[in-house]
């Protein structure tokens, strides 16, 4: 399997929200781009976050000022490109006034609300708790409003992606980067997948590996990294809904780190995240006792409902790979990105290395890698990302309007299902349900409003794999999902695969 003949322009390691991004702008710009990712699309850091597209409030404590700019503005260019996997959400932080005085909180919530530009979300406000219709104890008489976003933080990923693709990206999972070396001006990348080894050549070599970004150029390329990276790792705890309402909750703790609670879903409530030192590999990450107490406790202290491990349904964690900057302590370690160009000598193949970054600002890291870069494309086009609508947010109405449309069309749907497509897919369901009129037409139902006709979209045009790609960072299903359901599933899938190669020896 041998791919020598083509080189592109440029080839990104790694299919996180930072690789994706940048090879979407790159391939925007008119240049060749080919993409590979070793497992699924945003199947680590990308879709362990805490959902959120946020200017990031605790960073104004550790005067992290560009990066909050940035964010706050990237908030009203996303809600723009995306309306269907994001939307504004009130966050509520209830005060308590022996970890932060009032004014300070004030204070910060003033810059929130003026840094960046704001044109779309509401500002901030001081708001009263009732004892009688407030979710928190009853100790807890006054707290502050201000807005963020919510995101479906995978869908993110695979919608840039999808947007590469239609720019000209051509972008592989399930195919691991065994190595990269440079020759004649050139890197040769040496790839590997389940159907066997073959290379393809790149002018230049993005590593986008997120917490794997040291390692790759020390043990794949066999270079020195310029930086040192240190993983945080993030928890999160999913129990059935705790309060009635669709804000969130931003609540301190002792520790002066905060902890979100978040509407998730429609039925349950997200608790997270934690801040703790990793040094295991990345793929093995898991939420520890300490950090199950931890969480639990926090939303205890807050709330009148009280939770107890057996509430737990789902947990999840990453690693978030941030760039050393030495600090002592894991909250403060800065959440900016940094951008790493290595290219010894004028003839040498350039390398570019992505250190840190943040789901909210993965289109300007994007835009800045490109700046970097354009030096060696003469001809790179302007920057286009700011404007442009993302997979599924061309001509849409409304979500509701959308809905609608979908439940008038299709006999025998439920709302609930409705409401999902719209908001994966905006405009885009309709390329899997153009010509379907009514349920019996979707094919085999697997449960949960999932059923063949969407499968075969995802697997399709959408790099799903396995039945943890479908339900876990496609659908969201996998919290209805029992065994048996999913067993069916992973073998319609098998069969799927096994349809597929037959018509591709065809």
């Amino acid at each position: 399997m041998q791919d020598n003949l083509t080189v592109y322009d440029l080839c990104v390691i790694g299919g996180g929200i930072n690789g994706v991004g940048i090879a979407n702008d790159a391939a925007g710009r008119g240049l060749s781009v080919f993409l590979c990712e070793k497992d699924d699309l945003a199947g680590h850091t990308s879709s362990a976050s805490s959902k959120l597209i946020h200017g990031g409030l605790r960073y104004l404590e550790y005067k992290e000022f560009r990066l909050v700019r940035e964010a706050l503005a990237e908030r009203e260019v996303l809600l723009a490109k995306a309306p269907h996997i994001i939307r504004p959400m009130r966050f509520i932080m209830p005060h308590q006034p022996h970890l932060r005085p009032a004014w300070l909180i004030r204070t910060g919530l003033f810059f929130y609300d003026h840094l960046g530009k704001r044109e779309k979300l509401e500002g901030s406000q001081v708001v009263q708790f009732k004892p009688e219709n407030s979710p928190l104890k009853n100790e807890i008489t006054r707290g502050f409003e201000y807005s963020d976003c919510a995101v479906d933080d995978s869908r993110l990923v695979v919608l840039n992606a999808i947007q590469a693709r239609e720019q000209g990206a051509k972008i592989v999972t399930q195919t691991r980067c065994k190595s990269a070396q440079r020759k004649d001006g050139v890197w040769i990348v040496e790839l590997e997948n389940i159907q066997g080894i073959y290379q393809i050549q790149a002018k230049v070599l993005v590593n986008a590996t997120g917490p794997w970004v040291a390692k790759f150029i020390q043990q794949d390329l066999n270079l020195k990294s310029q930086y040192g990276i240190r993983l945080i790792q993030g928890s999160h705890i999913i129990v059935p809904k705790i309060y009635q309402g669709d804000k969130a909750f931003i609540m301190q703790n002792d520790d002066q780190r905060i902890v979100f609670a978040i509407p998730y879903l429609g039925k349950y409530t997200l608790l997270g995240t934690t801040d703790r030192e990793y040094t295991g590999d990345p793929n093995q990450v898991e939420i520890t006792q300490q950090e199950i107490d931890y969480l639990l406790d926090v939303s205890n202290d807050h709330f009148k409902m009280q939770l107890t491990q057996s509430d737990i349904i789902q947990t999840f964690s990453g690693v978030r790979p941030l760039c050393d900057d030495e600090s002592d302590n894991p909250t403060a370690i800065t959440r900016d990105y940094t951008l790493s160009l290595s290219q010894e000598h004028e003839n040498e193949a350039p390398l570019l290395s992505v250190f840190g970054g943040k789901l909210t600002t993965y289109r300007k890291l994007a835009e800045s890698a490109m700046e970097h870069l354009k030096k060696f494309f003469p001809d790179l086009g302007k920057s286009w990302t700011e404007k442009a609508l993302l997979s599924g947010a061309e001509n849409l109405i409304s979500i509701d309007v959308l809905s609608t449309e979908i439940e008038n069309k299709i006999i025998g749907i439920d709302a609930e299902t409705t409401s999902r497509w719209a908001h994966a897919y905006g405009t885009r369901v309709w390329r899997f349900l153009n010509h379907v009129t009514s349920v019996h037409e979707l094919g085999q139902d697997f449960g949960h409003g999932l059923y063949a006709q969407e499968v075969d979209y995802l697997v399709e045009y959408e790099w799903a794999v396995t039945s943890e790609d479908i339900l876990k960072r496609r659908t969201k299903l996998y919290l209805q999902f029992g065994d048996s359901e999913m067993q069916a599933l992973d073998e319609y899938l098998l069969d799927l695969h096994e349809r597929r190669l037959q018509k591709d020896v065809a």
